[in-house]
């Protein structure tokens, strides 16, 4: 019953709690996509970025900016997903990720999906958060999911080591797949998500830590307002210092059609139907506004409540804005 779910206030005692001290492991994940043990065969090194959030919020964006950022709009020696790679998804091999970072010269940024319950959490590591209103996370989510390719599925469940079930297609209908993704989840501490990890639960668990000065928030409504102020602020917090004349090459690398164009087409054609064209699909928000009825929003209104303390559900929907920054 929904009166039985915790209330706001005891989240914020509990964010108040925790404004001294340091993240903590708490909950491993592991199933068939996710080993979060992956994180603790790391060597870090001082100048270390983490890239995290919890999918389909500008991930790959924010790998595009930094990689830009780092090579101040030159040419890249790859694509930023390869650049960067996703540590503790467990289809391509640990060692073979692991034995590429180590082989990285240039500054490393490393891509996670994992809550920060579920993080090796290291003082040295600057950790760039991506947040975005999950309603519009839902709608690339969808996209996403039912465009996995039938072998993207099959690997995802026969590569060795997986835990628990399998992962099914996504369903036809997206009123199913909605109210499924805002009423279950994968994980047993989880109550949204399914199937993949739950996008409420997962922010605030990086809101909790917001006061530490290696961790920074990022939204994607604020990235397409104003791309060059954002890109900024992420320079300035990585301490990374562009020249002027660098950031029209950074602007155009960094739009959609770019990214598109430069993303590694045959590996994206493997996993999804239509490769790097749906990879890249609108990156528009809102269009959950012309899908789900009023009944289907007060579910997620119903579990932003649950999981989210005033504050963080503000700057989750609407960014910096709705904070006064």
């Amino acid at each position: 019953m929904e009166d039985a779910k915790p209330s706001a206030k005891p989240r914020e005692t509990m964010a108040r709690t925790l404004s001294n001290q340091i993240p903590e492991i708490k909950h491993l994940y592991q199933n068939y996509l996710l080993d979060s043990l992956r994180w603790n065969f790391i060597d870090f090194r001082d100048d270390d970025i983490v890239i995290a959030t919890s999918g389909k919020t500008g991930t790959t964006w924010t790998q595009g900016v930094v990689a830009n950022l780092i090579f101040s709009g030159r040419d890249l020696p790859a694509a930023p997903i390869e650049m960067s790679p996703w540590l503790e998804q467990r289809v391509v091999p640990s060692d073979l990720v692991l034995s590429q970072l180590a082989q990285q010269t240039h500054r490393r940024f490393i891509k996670t999906h994992l809550p920060l319950d579920g993080l090796r959490y290291d003082r040295r590591v600057k950790y760039l958060y991506v947040g975005r209103d999950t309603r519009d996370v839902f709608m690339s989510v969808w996209n996403h999911y039912r465009s996995f390719t039938e072998g993207a599925l099959t690997l995802f469940n026969t590569t060795p080591g997986r835990i628990g079930p399998e992962v099914q297609p996504c369903p036809d209908d997206i009123h199913y797949f909605w109210r499924m993704f805002m009423t279950r989840g994968w994980f047993e501490w989880e109550s949204e998500g399914y199937p993949f990890l739950s996008p409420l639960r997962h922010v605030q668990s990086w809101w909790n830590y917001r006061h530490l000065p290696n961790i920074h928030f990022v939204h994607y409504a604020d990235l397409s307002a104003d791309f060059r102020a954002e890109a900024q602020r992420i320079a300035d917090f990585l301490e990374i210092g562009v020249p002027e004349e660098s950031w029209p090459a950074i602007i155009r690398n960094c739009t959609l059609a770019k990214m598109r164009t430069a993303a590694p087409q045959d590996r994206l054609r493997q996993v999804l139907k239509g490769g790097a064209e749906t990879f890249f699909y609108k990156g528009t928000n809102n269009r959950w506004k012309e899908v789900l009825t009023a009944d289907e929003i007060a579910l997620y209104d119903a579990a932003a409540r649950r999981a989210l303390t005033p504050e963080c559900r503000r700057w989750l929907e609407n960014g910096k804005s709705a904070l006064g920054n």
